[in-house]
């Protein structure tokens, strides 16, 4: 029998320990690709804690190691945040990790420090309790996902050869079962025409001028968008326009505009972008998938894993396990490494994580301390209960 009360209890226990790490990591500012001194200090909080091996990859990543079973399982979550912005519009010093009132503030404590303090003392509690079953469990304490989701797990997947069964991303979930969320597309389009002085504009072509008709047309297509439940509306949005102009009066020979594209079940890339060139109509413009440095297309995949699932199944039966109740299961808003893991890769992929989702990347961010220890008492009972189901499958 797994000693469920127990675990719980042992949760509780590590409650202001757990608030206090919590309240360090969200000190150390990590925006993406500067999260070296974070990475640092949880690797020495994951070996202090007794995970069995700790590891930095090249990328810049945390791994730890707890166990050598045959079923593999990940745990990610990310170490990096967006920028603070506007340090002015804060009530407090975003990087000060401030608890009030039962909550702790500050930029990254919603999305995702929460996620990873609580993963890293799931794994505690494992080892201290003797939890270790016919399982490996690594915990990806990941970079770099505020910017590029799925490199730093395509890293540790490709690069390092960890293939596992079963992935949990660790991202802001009310404590629900987060079982998929929409793609994302980032694209351009660009226009050309002639300058020549604005003083005598019938000499050229102004670009914006040809632009202009295709924004219209993209903002007519967004609500002709359908939806495809259970993930619903596919969207887009012109967020950026710009031009290489020389002067303010010279008529500009290009123009650009850059579009954020939300895809539901069934858009594809293909897709997309055989729908926008349909609107460029005889122009001269251009489509293009924006890519990151090292090549990667800017393209996140929608993934949704059935609810049926056994992955699922055994996420709801923790649930109840621990809880007395059957959770609720939801897709996310926003894009998560799963884009990687299930929608390129097919690794059935579920999520689950401490915060409100509408804290995320928000002024004031903000986590509540008591769904800290629920979080770390269903992280360390998860696998124990996903190698019995599968067990049981397999009878």
């Amino acid at each position: 029998m797994i000693p469920t009360e127990k675990i719980i209890r042992a949760a509780q226990s590590y409650r202001k320990e757990l608030i206090g790490f919590l309240r360090e990591i969200i000190a150390i500012p990590s925006p993406s690709g500067e999260e070296e001194r974070i990475a640092k200090r949880i690797a020495r909080e994951m070996k202090r804690v007794g995970f069995d091996e700790v590891f930095t990859d090249k990328l810049g990543s945390v791994v730890g190691k707890i166990g050598k079973g045959r079923i593999k399982i990940l745990y990610d979550a990310h170490v990096d945040t967006v920028d603070i912005g506007d340090r002015n519009k804060w009530s407090f010093d975003p990087y000060k990790g401030k608890y009030e009132k039962g909550f702790i503030y500050g930029r990254g404590a919603c999305d995702d420090k929460g996620c990873v303090a609580s993963i890293l003392y799931g794994g505690r509690l494992i080892k201290e309790l003797g939890l270790e079953g016919d399982y490996t469990l690594y915990f990806t304490a990941s970079v770099r996902e505020e910017i590029h989701e799925g490199l730093a797990l395509s890293q540790i997947i490709e690069k390092r050869k960890i293939r596992p069964d079963y992935v949990l991303i660790g991202e802001p979930s009310n404590l629900n079962i987060g079982y998929g969320h929409k793609g994302r597309i980032e694209l351009k389009i660009t226009t050309k025409g002639k300058s020549c002085h604005a003083a005598t504009p019938e000499r050229g072509k102004n670009a914006i001028y040809g632009m202009a008709p295709i924004i219209s047309r993209i903002e007519r297509l967004n609500k002709k968008l359908k939806a495809k439940e259970p993930l619903g509306k596919g969207m887009i949005a012109v967020t950026k326009i710009e031009t290489e102009n020389t002067s303010l009066n010279t008529v500009p020979d290009d123009c650009a505009i850059y579009l954020d594209r939300r895809t539901t079940l069934g858009e594809t890339k293909g897709r997309v972008i055989k729908e926008l060139k349909s609107l460029l109509g005889g122009s001269r413009a251009k489509v293009e998938v924006l890519k990151h440095e090292n090549g990667d297309e800017r393209y996140y995949p929608a993934w949704i894993l059935k609810e049926d699932h056994p992955l699922i199944l055994a996420g709801i039966e923790t649930y109840k396990t621990l809880f007395g109740k059957k959770p609720k299961i939801k897709t996310w808003p926003f894009c998560t490494n799963g884009s990687y893991t299930m929608g390129m890769k097919g690794i059935p992929t579920m999520g689950f994580g401490p915060g409100d989702p509408k804290y995320a990347h928000s002024i004031d961010e903000k986590i509540e301390a008591d769904d800290l220890a629920p979080a770390v008492s269903f992280y360390a009972l998860f696998p124990s209960i996903l190698e019995i189901s599968k067990k049981v499958r397999n009878l």
